[in-house]
């Protein structure tokens, strides 16, 4: 139980925050985040057209063997617990980092708010530090005609113009667990360059434990432009998962041309 003086200085963090520098560079259009009644899935309404959310193609396509081990380990109830806590504190310290972002502070003296507070305050610490401004805080991006998400953070990050996300996780991670975590990256990137004709330069992961455990992975460059590369295989694979051959046929056309492109650019390294 919290004592007057943790209340205090919890009501304190929420008034002295001085958020980061904002940059009207870009001038985001905005959508309407829905769920589809016919699969339960997470889709964005973008101008009366709807696009699957970029964590819904990677949820579709991704290999869940391991998920599925882990489950018949651990038993059916307790990974939901497991997941449904993780959830709630990714939740909860995401609208930390989000309110210090804009400067406007915010207090949770729940159970929950308590865990997620010092570790939002370990990646303000740290991550957030070579931030010397932002364009946004939980941006919706899109891709017209093949996907749409919402990500933590665009911002100059030590010079670069980047795309950063927010990650908790129960344990250190390794970094051949989280390619679901740069293929994300990858897929605002292409967004974000497509439609506001930016070049993003690179995806910063930043990952905190309850712990306090501090991780952050990086990719630019050559690896940014691989990961861009996989992430489109992995839309066409959600494409013929989900959709009938007439309807595969009139979304290929970006689609297509997209993989071309990385495909030659691929020979001639």
């Amino acid at each position: 139980m919290m004592s007057d003086e943790d209340i205090a200085e919890y009501h304190a963090i929420g008034k002295k925050v001085k958020g980061i520098k904002k940059s009207n560079k870009y001038s985001y259009i905005r959508g309407k985040q829905l769920t589809d009644p016919g699969s339960g899935t997470r889709v964005y309404d973008i101008d009366n057209y709807r696009l699957p959310s970029v964590t819904t193609i990677l949820g579709a396509t991704k290999n869940k063997e391991f998920l599925k081990k882990w489950t018949a380990k651990v038993g059916e109830a307790e990974a939901e617990r497991i997941k449904n806590v993780s959830s709630n504190r990714g939740t909860c310290m995401h609208k930390f980092l989000e309110h210090y972002i804009l400067g406007t502070g915010c207090v949770d003296l729940t159970a929950i708010g308590q865990e997620a507070r010092p570790m939002a305050d370990k990646i303000i610490e740290i991550g957030l530090a070579p931030v010397e401004e932002y364009y946004g805080s939980e941006v919706m991006l899109h891709y017209p005609g093949l996907y749409a998400g919402s990500t933590d953070l665009v911002c100059l990050h030590n010079g670069k113009e980047t795309i950063v996300d927010f990650k908790q996780a129960n344990r250190p991670k390794r970094e051949e667990w989280i390619e679901d975590y740069y293929l994300q990256i990858a897929m605002y990137a292409m967004a974000h360059d497509y439609v506001y004709g930016s070049k993003i330069d690179q995806g910063v992961i930043m990952v905190c434990t309850p712990d306090l455990y501090y991780q952050e992975f990086k990719t630019e460059g050559a690896a940014l432009r691989q990961w861009k590369h996989k992430a489109l295989k992995r839309i066409n694979m959600y494409n013929e998962l989900m959709h009938d051959e007439k309807e595969i046929v009139a979304k290929q056309g970006n689609l297509n041309g997209l993989l071309e492109e990385f495909e030659k650019h691929a020979k001639k390294k």
